[in-house]
């Protein structure tokens, strides 16, 4: 099972990072309950496998002046290989895509998009996303307001789970 291979203090350490990645390596020690210098040493050991992808700031958009999100949903007229990494590079060089998600099912990709106003996503929409080579569907939903948005993962869950099966 992934995340198995991970002992409970690398864990705990995964979790209190994810809370907060500004806090200092003393503290995270205190808070997973090992001195500072192996604490740093497994947070580099984690970052080198790969586990924590970078540290971010989690900004406010609509402060920022992104006013408008938007979810689309895309359909593509081919799946294959080299016309879905095609898709996937485009969106890569997309300022206003923040997320792209390949799925299974009618849609075959979501994408998450910010934009100042309306009408910015709307000119992304029929200039580039609508026109790209292999798009044959896009249907689109506004976000009106965010409920719940939570990075990461829920250690909880993990931390259950490997109790059941221990």
């Amino acid at each position: 099972m992934p995340g198995t291979r991970l002992d409970p203090i690398d864990r705990k350490i995964l979790a209190e990072l994810q809370a907060d990645g500004r806090m200092t390596n003393v503290e995270l020690a205190r808070r997973v309950g090992i001195s500072a210098p192996p604490c740093l040493r497994r947070v580099r050991t984690l970052e080198e496998q790969g586990y924590i992808k970078g540290y971010h700031a989690d900004v406010d958009a609509r402060e920022l002046g992104f006013e408008v999100q938007v979810f689309a949903m895309v359909g593509l007229q081919s799946q294959a290989q080299a016309d879905l990494h095609a898709f996937e590079a485009l969106c890569a060089a997309w300022p206003l895509v923040r997320e792209c998600h390949m799925l299974n099912g009618e849609v075959d990709f979501i994408l998450k998009c910010a934009a100042p106003d309306l009408s910015t996503f709307q000119n992304f929409l029929t200039d580039e996303l609508l026109t790209a080579d292999n798009v044959g569907s896009v249907k689109t939903s506004l976000v009106i307001r965010c409920a719940k948005d939570e990075p990461g993962v829920p250690f909880e869950v993990l931390e259950e789970r490997l109790a059941r099966s221990a």
